[in-house]
């Protein structure tokens, strides 16, 4: 039974892959493919997905990989999702804020319909950021959680440090590095006087302490 269940997830993976594979061939091929391509960096894989077996995870995959990388449902907390989900659904029906250009760019694009755009919403807000609480974690003003605070508000809100264990967290902050690079935010690439540099290790050490145990 077990080997069935695996067996199962193994297909259910690869049919994923392929689905996220197809779209990107097809919006890279797109004239319009290198801005497309700039919109979220690529760092965030299906196989990341939480709960990937979910009808809110399928059609994140199905309609949100048309155009872009595939997003990270803690990109966001809960209250920004529903308004980003209408905004990209009407450009995917052609009625964005590029006017006629939207309708040539967005050729081809299927849009979710009512339900699935509902169920879509409802995943990821589900699985949104869980936004820092400055109340339960004063240190987060004081000069031992600036590195935090100041590189991670660069791009989203606060997290929760106990949404994950200090391991994980040390993962996330890598992947937050390359998309930090990717989308041209400040990473401390020089020792230049004057810039901000992204203290790697202080971000960690401050999400252990109050990491989930």
């Amino acid at each position: 039974m077990r080997f069935l269940v695996l067996l199962l997830l193994f297909f259910s993976y690869a049919a994923k892959a392929d689905e996220v594979e197809e779209a990107r061939k097809r919006w890279q091929t797109s004239p319009h493919g290198l801005m497309l391509e700039r919109i979220l960096p690529p760092t965030f894989e299906a196989s990341q997905l939480p709960a990937p077996g979910s009808p809110g995870a399928r059609l994140t995959l199905r309609y949100c990989v048309q155009c872009h990388n595939l997003a990270n449902p803690a990109m966001h907390r809960a209250d920004k999702w529903p308004g980003i989900v209408e905004r990209m659904v009407l450009r995917m029906e052609g009625r964005g804020n590029l006017g006629g250009l939207m309708t040539e760019m967005m050729a081809g694009v299927k849009a979710p319909s009512e339900e699935e755009a509902r169920t879509i919403v409802a995943y990821l807000r589900r699985h949104s950021q869980q936004p820092l609480d400055p109340a339960l974690y004063p240190e987060v003003n004081q000069p031992s959680g600036e590195a935090f605070r100041l590189a991670c508000g660069q791009c989203h809100a606060l997290p929760d440090p106990k949404r994950h264990t200090a391991a994980q967290w040390r993962e996330v902050v890598a992947r937050m590095q390359e998309n930090m690079e990717w989308m041209n935010r400040v990473v401390g690439s020089k020792p230049v006087r004057g810039e901000p540099q992204l203290r790697i290790e202080e971000i960690n050490a401050f999400l252990a302490k109050y990491a989930r145990k």
